[in-house]
């Protein structure tokens, strides 16, 4: 940790905390430089400044400080930046002994990796690595302690979505000493925290000790609570000051083929979180009372195919491999992408180039072949007289102007007893907008401008990906402190004008009084 944070210190212009590098505009260099000089509580102090939960984007981000690549236009002054680099470290080697080869080795490796400016000349920084470290160790010191604030403002937030967001969102609004109840349809706390990320990704164990803080620190959680179906939403509106809905893009994209009826084809949402159900009953002992064995969604034994990737159609397949699967393959519609940015994705974009994740690893590891199929399309599921999925039949395709298009000809029947769809998610679902009449946008999220954050509704604000899309984590984080500081100003002026309101009904009565006399 200590070589590491002391190479972030060779950095000019940190990259890293701007919107093209973390999205929490998390003090990168300022906590490596702490870590360097040993000062650990000042650390974890400025890390939770600008992040709520290090301990879960230092666990499941993919970390875009430092994975963006360098800004080269251009291949040809790529080329020219990297002669010039080498120019000057020859001419540094010499005076060292002469390791000119040495050095240019390093800087033709390394020139277009890493998103922090010493991936400019080696490996970028391992900011992630010191993130995990900085929170981890500040648990285990005890300097992650309950913050309970002195003063309470008087007014109520209803928090609806329990996932990264909402708990960001509800954190944010107690420390402003509003109260804040946390309404989650689901029977533990968490969202795509406890049910959507594996525990091989993400301990349960550290999500539930985070949220234990936040009940001590004041936040009153309430689970089972489907707003919109068990619980009005229009009661829940009328009992707070305010409402952040921050319940996430729940609604998967389908594929309506013929044979989609067919038992064994299942959305990934429902794969990951049957599992991780039955593994949390497990650990408490339960399973036996408990379990729902009959819809239990297990790959053990059978031909998996996964369609679509992502990171969640990786944790489709790092499940089926621990579910010791028969076999597995991963099908993406587009083709295989370039190991170095194209032309059409330019820095600072997120870089579209082909790399290993852990789930495809695992497989290459124990089957010998990387799981994935590109440029394919899957145009029928084949069922067996019981009705149980047995195989899909499968086209090539080509990219075109207009799109992919299906090759005649290519067609192929695959084995399959088990299809996981995981193709993304389209929009929240829709049965609480429609019941509060809230205005959406073209892909049917709930519309609200970002850095304002307010609905169509007043007092009601959105967040997450219910407002900007399906992302990551650490995008939900930064979405969850924004919606509490729009919902902060509005309860702010709520209180300040119910004071006046107050004072001048007084004042009145007093004139009136006044009169009788």
């Amino acid at each position: 940790m200590t070589v590491q944070s002391a190479r972030c210190m060779d950095c000019g212009t940190p990259f890293c905390q701007t919107h093209t590098g973390c999205p929490v505009n998390n003090l990168i260099p300022e906590w490596n430089n702490l870590v360097y000089s040993g000062q650990w509580p000042d650390a974890i102090e400025r890390l939770h400044k600008t992040n709520n939960f290090p301990e879960f984007t230092g666990r499941v981000c993919p970390a875009p400080c430092e994975v963006c690549f360098c800004p080269f236009p251009s291949p040809f002054l790529k080329g020219v930046l990297m002669e010039v680099f080498a120019f000057f470290l020859s001419v540094i080697s010499w005076l060292n002994k002469g390791l000119s080869f040495l050095y240019k080795i390093i800087i033709i490796k390394h020139i277009v990796k890493g998103g922090c400016v010493a991936g400019l000349v080696d490996s970028p920084v391992t900011i992630k690595n010191i993130e995990y470290a900085i929170v981890d160790r500040a648990w285990r010191d005890g300097l992650i302690t309950p913050r309970i604030p002195k003063q309470r403002t008087g007014m109520t937030v209803a928090v609806v979505g329990s996932g990264p967001a909402g708990l960001a969102a509800a954190d944010q609004l107690n420390q402003m000493g509003h109260k804040v109840t946390v309404y989650e349809r689901a029977d533990r706390i968490g969202g795509l925290l406890m049910y959507g990320i594996p525990n091989m990704k993400l301990e349960k164990d550290t999500v539930q000790r985070r949220v234990n803080l936040l009940k001590e620190e004041g936040i009153e959680f309430v689970t089972n609570a489907d707003i919109g179906k068990n619980v009005d939403v229009n009661e829940v509106k009328a009992n707070y000051d305010a409402m952040c809905l921050t319940m996430g893009a729940t609604k998967p994209r389908d594929l309506p083929i013929p044979g989609r009826e067919l038992k064994g084809v299942h959305f990934a949402m429902e794969f990951l979180t049957k599992n991780q159900k039955r593994l949390l009953l497990t650990k408490e002992g339960k399973l036996e009372s408990s379990w729902d064995k009959e819809n239990f969604i297990t790959a053990a034994g059978k031909d998996v195919i996964v369609i679509g990737g992502g990171d969640t159609g990786t944790d489709c397949i790092g499940t089926s491999m621990r579910h010791r699967c028969k076999s597995v393959t991963n099908f993406e519609l587009m083709p295989q992408p370039p190991n170095e940015r194209a032309p059409n994705n330019p820095w600072p974009q997120w870089p579209r180039v082909f790399g290993v994740d852990y789930g495809h690893a695992e497989v290459i590891a124990v089957f010998g072949k990387d799981p994935r199929v590109y440029s394919v399309l899957t145009k029928e599921f084949i069922g067996d007289e019981d009705g149980n999925i047995k195989a899909l039949v499968t086209q090539d395709v080509e990219l075109t102007p207009e799109g992919p298009k299906a090759i005649e000809g290519t067609e192929r029947e695959r084995p399959c007893d088990l299809c996981v769809l995981s193709m993304g998610f389209l929009a929240p679902e829709g049965y609480m907008i429609k019941e509060l009449g809230l205005d959406v946008d073209q892909r049917n999220n709930i519309h609200a401008s970002h850095g304002d954050y307010r609905t169509s509704v007043e007092g009601v604000f959105a967040g997450g990906d219910c407002r900007r899309g399906q992302s990551l984590v650490v995008w939900a984080i930064h979405e969850g402190r924004g919606v509490a500081d729009a919902t902060n100003k509005f309860l702010m002026q709520k209180r300040a004008s119910e004071r006046q309101n107050y004072r001048s009904a007084k004042f009145a009565n007093l004139s009136s009084l006044s009169s009788m006399q």
